[in-house]
């Protein structure tokens, strides 16, 4: 029963789905920290140059909203990275 468990872990690691499918998890995982991120950075330094500035939140607001563009495009990238890889 012991003798088996090396031979059955090395049959189920040469899959090529196992690798696959841990891809997939931290693919999904990562995505919202991709969308996210930028928004809130922009966001955060809209905000501190709208204090520095004295201007109402009018540049949390562009930059936020860049920052949710960068998002986005960073998505698309790894999305089409991914495309590439899996024909």
């Amino acid at each position: 029963m012991l003798a088996e468990r090396p031979a059955r872990f090395v049959e189920i690691m040469s899959r090529k789905d196992v690798g696959g499918n841990i891809k997939q998890v931290a693919l999904a995982l990562e995505l919202p920290f991709l969308i996210v991120g930028p928004a809130v950075l922009g966001g955060g330094i809209g905000y501190l140059l709208d204090r520095w500035l004295h201007t109402s939140p009018a540049l949390m607001l562009v930059l936020g909203i860049v920052g949710v563009a960068l998002g986005i495009r960073d998505v698309l990238k790894v999305a089409a990275a991914g495309d590439k890889n899996n024909p």
